[in-house]
């Protein structure tokens, strides 16, 4: 990583865990830098959204292959990690039963098999990252040897998602039905809602979005990672000189599916509910746009966009909640149309074109006594002097 990306991250890590930590517990909230318990929920979920657009971006920026349904390994991790939480209300719940409270409505008399475990911090997290990993591994290897790619992925992971989601709508499944899991008291037997835990998730929050740039950057910058862009530009040719895309396709596929998974168990706490609407295909879609914005293949332009994007929704569906999918829509389009780098493409544009203005006017030196090269007029400009020298090269 250059020096200036790891004092970039080395700020974002002072402030995210000495700044905020200290505006939000030591200051008073009568001070004016104080930072809300609201803000830090609303930065730490951003954060998240962060996490999920690197990954995203791994896998379409350096790998070529859309995703429609990121959404899906988001939520996952997120139910995963909120059936420990759900586990840890206990008899504090709303019937004072054991069994979680959308159970005992249910009638349930036991829990599933599937939730066996659940009580255990290590196994949530765990499940987190294994569930979501294990699903895309097996989607991926069947996609991936069949060679589908292009559109009909992106299609058939939207229809995995959406397939998924309305199996959770089902209140015989087990996970809350339309409800989901909600009412959240504690975590390692300390409360949820403590300007402590808030504070602890949102440092992890930061800290695993910090660990997803500098693994993604690690892994681009690698052999592998140049072998992969090499796939996502020609693949058949790839095939030719010996390598085969799905080790390397699947890899990266699954590494991303986990890395949602972990965000969506961050998620959840700081949140406090997770329903199956998470895993609806407008969110996946979303999610990309993310990735458009800031622009993909970059990284920290996944970061970007994931941040504007969210700071104008939280803004927006405040203000007129109606328009706020017209907006994103049209903020889609317009990067499509006039933004195909995004923000970051944009940005560095900017800076070549204020370096190369200079370069164009500064005057060239005088050439040395005998050059068979036409001497410069004071104050002329190269440009000047490139028109003169193919002159004299047709006389």
């Amino acid at each position: 990583m250059p020096r200036g990306g790891w004092i970039a991250l080395a700020l974002f890590a002072l402030v995210a865990w000495v700044g905020i930590p200290v505006a939000h517990l030591a200051l008073p909230e009568s001070h004016p830098l104080h930072v809300s318990a609201y803000t830090v929920s609303l930065l730490g979920k951003i954060l998240c959204y962060m996490v999920v657009a690197v990954a995203m971006d791994l896998i379409w920026g350096y790998a070529g292959i859309l995703s429609l349904g990121h959404g899906l390994f988001f939520a996952l991790g997120g139910y995963a990690f909120g059936m420990y939480l759900m586990r840890q209300i206990g008899r504090d719940g709303s019937y004072g039963a054991d069994l979680p409270d959308f159970m005992v409505f249910l009638d349930w008399k036991e829990l599933p098999w599937y939730w066996a475990g659940s009580d255990s911090f290590a196994w949530a997290l765990f499940l987190a990252v294994a569930a979501p990993g294990l699903i895309a591994f097996v989607f991926g290897y069947f996609a991936f040897r069949s060679r589908i790619k292009g559109v009909y992925f992106s299609i058939i992971t939207q229809a995995l998602t959406y397939a998924a989601m309305l199996l959770f709508f089902r209140n015989e499944t087990g996970f809350g039905g339309n409800n989901g899991f909600t009412d959240f008291k504690r975590i390692l037997g300390h409360s949820i809602t403590s300007p402590e835990m808030r504070t602890l998730l949102f440092a992890l929050s930061a800290l695993l979005l910090i660990a997803s740039l500098v693994l993604g950057r690690y892994l681009v910058t690698s052999r592998f990672g140049r072998v992969l862009a090499a796939i996502r530009d020609a693949e058949s040719r790839v095939m030719f000189i010996g390598y085969n895309p799905l080790h390397y396709k699947l890899f990266m596929w699954t590494l991303s599916a986990m890395l949602c998974g972990l965000a969506g168990a961050l998620y959840v706490p700081q949140v406090g509910i997770i329903n199956p609407s998470e895993m609806s295909p407008a969110n996946s879609i979303e999610i990309a746009v993310w990735v458009a914005v800031g622009g993909r293949g970059t990284l920290v332009g996944a970061v970007l966009g994931a941040g504007i994007v969210n700071l104008l929704k939280s803004w927006a569906t405040v203000s007129f909640p109606e328009y706020w999918p017209f907006f994103l829509g049209f903020l889609f389009i317009a990067v499509t149309l006039y933004l195909p780098d995004g923000v970051v493409g944009l940005w560095r544009k900017l800076r070549a074109g204020r370096k190369a203005a200079p370069a164009a006017e500064q005057p060239l030196r005088t050439p040395p006594p005998g050059s068979t090269t036409d001497t410069l007029p004071e104050g002329a400009t190269a440009p000047q002097h490139a028109a003169a020298a193919t002159k004299g090269a047709a006389a």
